[in-house]
């Protein structure tokens, strides 16, 4: 399937896309929601970024000790629930190296979901988005096929990732029959048809690929540095090299990669000229969905970043997310995964 026809399947499904021979549209990715206003990966998020235009809601997807998936970014939650006020669970607390890194927490794989659904999210990155912890202790962690009945209810795409696959099969819960199950669950071929799923790992979506009874459209993620850690004899930079993306596209219809592969910057912050991924992807028949745009000073290139930088806040005011969203778009980007999906879509708009 070439990559214009996966698109206009997706639009027709989703009713967000508008594509022609001539023109395309890109699509806008809520990443874990409207995360720049809500905490992450809550139903609250997922649905301010319905509200704000975004075409596809994108949950990460880690696993319960009873095999339910459920949206978190990492499967260590410390930072983003109230497990620590919870005496109970007060032993559950251990150290685990996942993908080569060690950290102490409480792990989603240690929890039943009934277990979990007795804890409340909260806003990881409090010190740059303040505001997001008003809304602490309110929403229960969210499953995945919950996730995928909010979008069907709004006739949004949903844009799930795979997180740790390998890690999670040596921990003897295996997200990949649990996926596939919530997917048939949902509407089966119809859910498929407005969803793309994507990994840092390159078996789990190889894995979905060769499946006959259901048509997935997978990406493979990239990271400026590193490599998939269940092929560690390679690295995204030899994947994304010479030939690399045309056995990228023998099992993948885009990738998801980190945004100084597209549009790098400077020693001083400031965006350069486009590199020739876009154009080589396309030539491929990838479409690219670059990561991630957020709104705070923090993350913007210098000449986007608010000028007040003097004030105590400078990092976590909000700068002009438009100018670098438009510098993609122009660059041929097919979408993006952004933290404020208004302003991706007023970019796009």
């Amino acid at each position: 399937m070439k990559r214009r026809d996966v698109l206009l399947g997706a639009a027709a499904l989703a009713g967000c896309v508008s594509m022609s021979d001539t023109a395309r549209r890109p699509i806008v990715i809520a990443h874990r929601g409207a995360s720049a206003y809500r905490p992450e990966h809550t139903l609250g998020a997922y649905q301010l970024a319905i509200e704000q235009g975004a075409d596809f809601i994108e949950p990460d997807l880690v696993m319960t000790k009873d095999h339910v998936l459920v949206c978190r970014h990492e499967n260590e939650i410390s930072q983003t629930t109230n497990v620590a006020d919870h005496p109970g669970f007060a032993e559950r607390r251990k150290a685990k190296t996942v993908d080569g890194v060690e950290a102490l927490g409480w792990w989603v794989e240690d929890f039943t979901l009934a277990e979990l659904k007795t804890l409340r999210c909260r806003e990881r990155i409090p010190q740059l988005r303040p505001g997001n912890a008003n809304y602490n202790d309110q929403e229960a962690i969210p499953t995945f096929a919950e996730a995928l009945a909010l979008a069907q209810q709004h006739g949004r795409g949903i844009y799930p990732e795979l997180k740790h696959p390998t890690f999670l099969r040596e921990q003897g819960v295996d997200p990949m029959p649990a996926f596939i199950s919530a997917v048939r669950e949902g509407g089966g071929q119809s859910a498929a048809d407005i969803m793309y799923v994507q990994c840092f790992e390159i078996g789990a979506i190889r894995t979905l690929a060769q499946m006959s009874s259901i048509r997935w459209q997978c990406v493979q993620l990239a990271a400026a540095e590193g490599g998939p850690w269940d092929q560690r004899d390679t690295t995204y930079a030899a994947m994304l090299a010479g030939d690399g993306l045309q056995r990228i596209a023998e099992y993948a219809r885009g990738i998801g990669v980190e945004k100084p592969l597209i549009i790098p910057r400077d020693a001083g912050n400031n965006l350069t000229a486009p590199t020739d991924l876009v154009a080589r992807a396309h030539a491929a028949n990838l479409v690219v969905h670059p990561w991630t745009f957020r709104p705070e000073n923090f993350f913007l290139p210098a000449s986007a970043r608010a000028r007040d930088a003097n004030a105590a806040d400078y990092m976590r005011q909000h700068g002009n997310l438009d100018a670098e969203l438009r510098a993609f778009y122009a660059a041929g980007v097919d979408g993006v995964f952004s933290d404020d999906p208004a302003a991706a879509v007023a970019a796009r708009n």
